[in-house]
């Protein structure tokens, strides 16, 4: 039978308008489906189709939208284990990737995501089709995809709250402006009038360790007899896990006697979630004849520790030695005594004995001091933080009696990340050092106002009407630096005579670092939506905006859909888009702690105006242009629905950190004399640039079938991706008289291969009665770690490369439905205990496995879930 058309009308218009202007008209309708009724139309063979994943079957993406869509339903996303919604998200696309960041500085409290090989913020976040706020932390260390990137927050969704997901998968910018060059991910609030859900989860990694608590609920109200207020919460707390081995120098103190190493010294493992709390509201209601007020808010806050780099008692540099290892560093606490006798903690190339070292530690005249003989076993830092989410959006939306639809919406979101780091030292203050340290924190302010119009019009020559769209849209966003507690960034009495400066690990925000920075632009777009036959839809869009700080951009998109026969239908879509740098990226400044070939360095992150920045190359910051081409077919025989989807994305002038570039003499010299104090613990600095371009290309293949099978049903669902980066410019500077780049063969090796190029899943879904349960197989395709960013590509140059192979998992849930009220769940995911492989650098760092593995480091987890549904 001849697949109906979807013709544009005014109520659907106004529902479009509401994910401000999109051209995803039939993701807009997906939004009053419920499964029921798409099972119901999948069945009446009259009516158009209409996809909600994991309903019964149903496809997962969209076949009328002439650009890819995923659509998850919200209840797939409490049929797992997993807590977090990036992890959540991981195991439902393919194309999405996240790994643990066990010790990454701030990437720890907030874990960067990649959509189609790019990083965080090149994808768009929106809930209720409005904007989502960026979080506050910028991810300093992320595994060169992502470093630099400052991303929205999603962890802050509960999942209970969602009624669905969609996932368009295509460039967008045209329509919703800067950073939605790999996609646009919209997160749908439940809106029900009654009714609600409680569920408890509980769960264990195999090892042991992992113990993961939570809680949540959802609750239906009505508002009047015109409207809703939906509800959800949740709260969970999560133990750490450990997937470590004794680091190699640490084993080494120990078989010299010294009684005071842990084992292990350093732990590479998920950090703790001490308290984790989300809230979420969503209201609706009818104020007039086709008039609705909305109004959705949150607030969450979660407090996240994890571990650092083990600091060793006789080589880590500013602390214990300054000439690796070879002698204690010994600070004179009163110079007019005298000066002080230097302790040997080498024997030719091993570590003297540690009887011996205290010995002639105990025998130093009392105005002689070296850590040694406070803290024997070295120390492990504790970094962590607290991170607070905020947001409110608010409008009215409906039809005005002209036939315009209309919404009119402000919007509000604030992220802020506090940080503490304990068990470290200020080393510049000797034994009157503290222990636990606040060393700033990071506030994220955004402010937005849209007005959008929608209209049909009749067109001569044209079968069906014309849709019009359009609208302005007004943003403010600020960042602010606040400045840490004295004893973090504070010049103790030793830091003349080489000791390091700052809180250990994570040197605190100075009172000159602090500042609130901000940035205004506004924006104005439309969009045409024509239908030239039953066959063929073509859509328009334009938008231009202007930024304070950087000038104007315009960008444009069009896209086309041909129904060729009545099973196969083709798509494609070209635009073009950017992505504006951050105000943080533009002026942040930060110290971070990582691992080089001559061991742990302290690498500042500047400003790229700052005056060290601008003689190693940097400059002000412009926006990434991109290029989008995407072509590709939906597939619909009977109970078969398959589309397949190739994208080329072509980013110039991509803003990243650059690599960690050596601080001279005469750099630090120069740094000196513009008043920065501590210059002189710096070995190196970073900055974000435009620096490089390159071109994503890949392959998105999803395919779903659906039967009756032991007076049950059965879906069956596969997924595959595949995505190719290639680095195809990178600029050159002038530097000290040498001509260099400011990415090393490293970080581009990380670019092209640091995610792995292939994800797949193979789903099986069966319900049979009172029973329901799925089987999962999940592919990891190979890729390349550059261990603990050595920043360096080959072994022979000292650098530490990890070659990881592929990998399956296997994720199994089973549930029985008690009664019309409560059903239990028990699952496992990663049943067989699946690892990535193991290293022959383990003894570096004490790491067991590859870091940043997709695939996770924890191996299986099983859980039980409790659900009570009313």
């Amino acid at each position: 039978m001849k697949k109906e058309s979807i013709h544009y009308h005014p109520v659907a218009a106004a529902i479009k308008i509401a994910l401000c202007g999109s051209l995803l008209f039939s993701t807009s309708l997906l939004a009053q489906e419920t499964p029921d009724a798409a099972e119901k139309k999948a069945e009446d063979a009259s009516v158009e189709k209409i996809a909600v994943i994991g309903a019964r079957g149903a496809p997962r993406s969209v076949g009328d939208s002439a650009v890819p869509v995923d659509v998850i339903g919200g209840e797939e996303f409490s049929k797992t284990g997993t807590s977090d919604m990036v992890s959540l998200m991981t195991a439902a696309v393919p194309s999405f990737n996240v790994n643990a960041q066990p010790i990454n500085d701030a990437s720890t409290l907030i874990r960067p995501a990649n959509l189609r090989g790019l990083p965080p913020d090149s994808t768009l976040i929106l809930v209720n089709g409005k904007r989502r706020h960026r979080a506050a932390v910028i991810t300093f260390l992320g595994s060169g995809i992502s470093d630099g990137s400052q991303g929205p927050d999603i962890s802050v969704i509960p999942s209970i709250a969602l009624k669905q997901v969609e996932i368009l998968r295509d460039g967008a910018a045209a329509q919703y402006g800067s950073d939605a060059i790999a996609g646009v991910i919209n997160f749908r609030l439940k809106d029900a009038a009654e009714g609600g859900s409680f569920e408890v989860k509980s769960g264990q990694h195999y090892e042991g360790d992992g113990d993961l608590r939570q809680v949540s609920g959802n609750i239906g109200l009505p508002f009047t007899d015109k409207g809703f207020a939906n509800i959800s919460g949740e709260f969970k707390q999560a133990d750490p896990t450990s997937r470590s081995v004794q680091r190699s120098d640490a084993a080494a103190s120990t078989a010299a006697g010294n009684p005071f190493i842990e084992n292990p010294a350093q732990v590479w493992g998920s950090p703790e979630f001490k308290r984790d709390a989300k809230l979420f509201a969503n209201v609706g209601l009818e104020v007039a004849k086709n008039k609705e007020f909305y109004l959705f808010t949150n607030w969450a806050e979660r407090d996240v520790e994890g571990g650092f780099y083990y600091r060793h008692p006789t080589k880590r540099s500013g602390v214990y030695s300054n000439d690796d290892g070879k002698s204690l560093l010994i600070g004179n606490l009163d110079e007019s005594l005298g000066d002080c006798p230097s302790i040997s903690a080498m024997t030719g190339d091993n570590i003297r004995d540690h009887a011996a070292i205290m010995a002639d530690v105990d025998a130093l005249p009392d105005h002689c001091f070296t850590y040694y003989g406070m803290l024997p076993g070295g120390f492990t830092p504790k970094f962590g933080g607290v991170v607070t989410d905020t947001a409110i959006a608010s409008g009215v939306k409906g039809e005005l009696d002209s036939g315009w639809a209309f919404d009119a919406s402000m919007s509000v979101g604030r992220s802020e990340v506090e940080f503490y780091i304990n068990n470290t030292l200020n080393p510049s203050l000797g034994p009157d050092t503290p222990r636990s340290f606040k060393p700033g924190k990071y506030v994220q302010l955004e402010k937005a106002a849209n007005l959008d119009f929608n209209k049909p019009f009749d067109v001569d020559g044209l079968p069906y009407p014309l849709n019009v769209a359009g609208g302005v849209e007004y943003r403010d966003e600020t960042f602010e630096i606040y400045a840490g507690d004295a004893a973090s960034f504070e010049v103790g009495p030793l830091a003349s005579q080489g000791f390091g400066i700052g809180s250990n690990g994570f040197p605190g925000f100075k009172p000159e670092d602090a500042g609130s920075f901000n940035r205004y632009s506004y924006a104005a777009y439309s969009e045409l939506g024509a239908e030239f036959s039953d066959n063929f839809r073509m859509d328009f869009a334009l938008r231009f905006e202007d930024f304070e700080d950087f000038g104007d951009t315009t960008n444009g998109k069009i896209t086309a859909r041909y129904q060729a026969t009545e099973e196969i239908a083709l798509r494609a879509a070209a635009s073009t888009g950017f992505r504006a740098p951050t105000v943080g990226q533009s002026h942040v400044r930060n110290v971070t702690t990582s691992f080089s070939p001559a061991g742990l360095v302290d690498t500042a992150t500047l400003p790229p105006d700052h005056p060290i920045s601008l003689q190693k190359g940097g400059k002000p910051l412009t926006p990434e242009e991109s290029k989008n081409f995407s072509v590709g077919t939906v597939l619909e025989v009977n109970d078969w629905y398959v589309t397949l989807d190739y994208f080329h994305i072509k980013v110039e002038d991509r803003i990243s950190q650059t690599s960690s570039l050596d601080l001279t003499d005469k750099d630090i010299e120069a740094l000196l004399a513009l008043g920065v104090k501590d210059a002189s613990s710096f070995t190196s600095v970073k900055y974000f640039t435009n620096d490089f371009d390159t071109t994503t290309q890949g392959l998105d293949l999803v395919a779903n079938y659906g039967f009756d099978l032991w007076n049950g049903r059965t879906t069956l669902a596969f997924a595959y991706n595949w995505t190719d980066t290639n680095v195809d410019r990178i600029s050159e500077y002038l530097i000290d008289g040498v001509l260099k780049t400011n990415i090393s063969d490293a970080k581009k090796e990380q670019l092209e291969r640091g995610l792995p190029r292939v994800r797949g899943s193979f789903t099986v879904n069966q319900n049979y009665g009172d029973w329901k349960g799925y089987v999962r197989f999940n592919h990891f395709g190979s890729f390349y770690e550059d261990h603990l960013d050595n920043g360096v590509l080959l072994e022979s140059d000292g650098g530490i490369p990890i070659e990881v192979g592929s990998a399956i998992t296997t994720d199994v849930e089973v549930s029985y439905s008690v009664n019309d009220s409560y059903e239990i769940s028990v699952g496992a995911q990663n049943v067989f205990d699946a690892y990535p492989d193991e290293h022959k650098w383990q003894g570096i760092a004490g790491s067991k496995y590859p870091t940043t593995a997709v695939m996770g480091i924890n191996g299986g987890f099983y859980y039980v879930r409790l659900n009570y549904s009313f």
